[in-house]
């Protein structure tokens, strides 16, 4: 077993180590690329590398993050010159205000962000790379750009929107609340959402390719159905939210592939929980689904590759609850008989891996435990922490750290009022 792990893995050291899995991504219209943490810089850079060459040597068009629609159109404006050019980025970041706001608004995003903005910068504007939001908790700052653009473009339509918006009202943009109301009271503004959204459609239909404000309109309007499911869902204490929530991410992964054209290529940004296969995992014995096996799914084997992350010890940034403030948290050593552990063993330094078309063998095929950490983390209660994973049909690739650290906030969060509800007990 140890034997196949080492044939498969080469150094992990500098960015031309990625050569092999650049070239494994090669002709891949979605590249999803993970991470086992949302608080670790090793997971955090390295996909920034890959992501910088993949940009550069073969032409992807398009990135899709596990963050908001409304605050990555602020930062795709950013970085195509478009709007808040008196900001650098960790000015736009600052924006970032729903928790926990680590996730994008940190020095490691940064960076990157700077990067794309010059490369963007030395193209004509239909080549220039985008940034977006996938998720779906958006859903009350999406109503307010839907009803700023419809004043703008589109005023006679403003009813529908408005409607929408004065059914949630009582609530005071508070999604506990008001999914607590549709649980007691058998009613909800799941009318007037879909009402809208398909006003919004009517209003934008042909005009999204070329005109961007349309584009976003459309989005959000989209982001504002699904998100009032998603919030009526989990209340009820149902999965099935995890689900409404992965098909609106890859939904949109697929919209914004259209919407750049035939051929172009993406990225896709998100925790390993929503990269890797839940077919691989436990998570399908639930009923679960997530992103990388919609796009499995929908698409032919050699348009979609996905990259997990994995380390064995360090440092990550998580919380001890649900909008809490963030912490430094120790990760300990993996478990005994987890894949991290047989990494470790077998490797003993950082190592990129990528899976040939033979996904058999010990390693690849076996069902061991796979390390995930989540925003909330509890490190003395590792043992569920770890979801039962065949990683060779979880994954087209691997990067593997043996020792890492912490990524770096751009500011600390202060514990909301109320915190919002949390995606999953583990915070993915």
């Amino acid at each position: 077993m140890l034997a196949q792990i080492r044939s498969l893995a080469g150094p992990l050291v500098a960015p031309e180590d990625l050569d092999r899995l650049v070239e494994r991504c090669a002709g891949a219209r979605w590249v999803c690329v993970g991470e086992a943490s949302h608080g670790t810089h090793e997971y955090y850079r390295w996909r920034s590398l890959l992501s910088r060459r993949l940009i550069e040597e073969h032409g992807v068009a398009w990135i899709g993050v596990e963050g908001d629609w409304p605050d990555c159109w602020r930062l795709d404006r950013w970085v195509r010159g478009l709007g808040d050019q008196d900001l650098d980025a960790r000015g736009v970041l600052a924006g970032f205000e729903r928790w926990p706001t680590w996730m994008w608004a940190n020095e490691e995003v940064a960076e990157f962000l700077d990067w794309l903005r010059e490369f963007n910068e030395r193209r004509p504007a239909p080549r220039q790379v985008g940034f977006y939001g996938l998720d779906v908790y958006s859903l009350w700052d999406s109503l307010r750009e839907i009803i700023a653009w419809l004043e703008q473009h589109a005023p006679e339509a403003l009813p529908a929107a408005l409607q929408a918006w004065q059914c949630f009202v009582p609530f005071h943009e508070d999604p506990h609340e008001y999914a607590w109301s549709t649980r007691i009271v058998p009613e909800s503004c799941e009318p007037d959402v879909v009402a809208l959204l398909a006003e919004v459609r009517r209003r934008t239909l042909g005009r999204t390719a070329e005109d961007p404000g349309a584009f976003t309109a459309a989005l959000n309007a989209m982001v504002a159905a699904d998100a009032e499911r998603y919030y009526r869902t989990m209340v009820l204490g149902d999965r099935r939210s995890w689900n409404v929530r992965d098909q609106h991410m890859a939904d949109v992964a697929d919209l914004l592939a259209r919407h750049h054209g035939p051929g172009s290529t993406g990225l896709v940004w998100a925790h390993n929980s929503h990269v890797g296969d839940a077919r691989a995992t436990d998570m399908f014995d639930a009923g679960l689904v997530n992103v990388g096996q919609l796009l499995r799914e929908r698409h032919a084997p050699a348009e979609v590759v996905l990259v997990g992350a994995a380390g064995w010890t360090g440092t990550v940034v998580a919380a001890e609850a649900w909008g809490e403030p963030e912490e430094v948290v120790a990760v300990p050593e993996a478990r005994a008989g987890s894949h991290e552990d047989l990494l470790h063993r077998a490797l003993g330094e950082p190592a990129a891996m990528v899976f040939g078309r033979d996904r058999s063998g010990p390693w690849l095929s076996g069902r061991w435990g796979h390390r995930a950490v989540g925003v909330v983390y509890h490190p003395w209660r590792e043992a569920g922490n770890y979801v039962p994973t065949r990683m060779g049909e979880r994954y087209d690739a691997l990067l593997w750290f043996e020792d890492t650290r912490a990524l770096r906030p751009l500011h600390h969060e202060l514990p909301p009022e109320e915190p919002e509800l949390g995606t999953e007990p583990t915070g993915l």
